[in-house]
């Protein structure tokens, strides 16, 4: 007897899917990436796949329209409450801290960091190197660190390098994923980050930009590299970027914020209000009951945000601002997808 299942709330490579219905092949499981059941995708998606996995949070995201489903205990945990989400995301975080610290040490080479667009990672990185280089900055003194942010090529690597390749100096790559994909700089990038004694870093080339800013054509490296990403390395199809992640990884150490879910997300920023001085909406002059009122607004919401992030609940907060009775109607014009 075919099963028919009905899809309340889950996710199919990061599309949401809701209330859709699918032909069960397996019932609920609980796998190393997550919960979710196995359909018949019949024209669902545009993919050339005839059985696919739908990710879900737990049993009650799905129902049994006709048939029978079962509960397949494969790696089974129990379900994960949403206080111990928030205690596992803000842990992970105090990793990051104590890792970009590391970093500014020297006590560690290099540092990944992955996670989805707008969670913090950037935030929690800058922030240490900031408190780090305050006296710096009092007394005039370089800066210890750069972020690097966008397209680089392999010569403006190396002049990076270079310009905060002192002990104690921390070079920032945010989501500045073109430097996993170039052969030349994934070369430059192994050298400065290998596990040897002394790491030297050459350009064998003649190049004018390295002469006019006086940048010789060898140096060591001592500093440090964080790179920050919104990549999932592990769903990566290229193989040529695998192997070139793969090199990377080898020399890095890999943090992973382990917030793969729309709830994953929510819960990120529930658990950032819960923990900041003053709530997520410190600046906003909003009351407990006002704040808890926006953040239910995106749970209820989520598949139709343009994003689920902390970046969208400041947007929806600077709405409340604008208009106390109308910052809904507000939300809905500008902060969600078109349906």
């Amino acid at each position: 007897m075919t099963t028919i299942v009905n899809v309340k709330f889950g996710e199919y490579r990061n599309q949401p899917v809701v209330d859709k219905q699918f032909k069960l092949v397996k019932g609920f499981q609980t796998g190393k990436k997550g919960n979710y059941i196995t359909v018949r995708n019949e024209g669902h998606f545009p993919v050339a796949i005839e059985q696919i996995k739908i990710k879900l949070n737990n049993l009650h995201d799905f129902e049994v329209i006709s048939g029978e489903a079962t509960v397949t205990h494969q790696h089974t945990k129990e379900a994960e409450s949403d206080d111990h989400a928030m205690d596992r995301i803000a842990q992970r975080f105090a990793v990051l801290d104590e890792m970009s610290k590391a970093c500014i040490n020297g006590d560690i080479r290099a540092m990944i960091v992955a996670g989805p667009p707008g969670v913090g990672k950037s935030y929690g990185v800058e922030t240490q190197m900031e408190k780090a280089s305050m006296f710096d900055q009092l007394s005039g003194n370089k800066i210890r660190y750069n972020i690097v942010k966008g397209a680089m090529t392999a010569l403006g690597l190396y002049a990076q390098l270079y310009k905060y390749s002192d002990s104690k100096n921390v070079l920032i790559f945010d989501d500045c994923d073109s430097v996993f994909a170039d052969d030349l700089a994934l070369n430059i990038l192994k050298a400065a980050l290998d596990s040897g004694k002394t790491r030297r870093i050459c350009w064998n080339s003649d190049s004018r930009l390295l002469r006019d800013e006086g940048i010789p054509n060898s140096f060591n490296f001592r500093g440090s590299a964080i790179f920050i990403t919104n990549l999932k390395f592990d769903n990566v199809k290229s193989k040529k970027l695998q192997d070139h992640l793969e090199a990377l990884q080898s020399r890095c150490h890999f943090l992973d914020l382990t917030i793969d879910s729309e709830r994953d997300k929510m819960l990120r920023i529930r658990q950032v209000h819960r923990d900041a001085d003053g709530g997520l909406f410190s600046n906003h002059d909003l009351t407990e009951e006002k704040s808890t009122e926006i953040l239910d607004f995106m749970w209820e919401n989520r598949t139709k945000l343009r994003e689920v992030s902390l970046r969208m609940s400041l947007k929806i907060a600077d709405l409340h601002k604008i208009s106390k009775d109308n910052w809904k109607s507000l939300a809905a014009t500008t902060c969600m997808r078109n349906q």
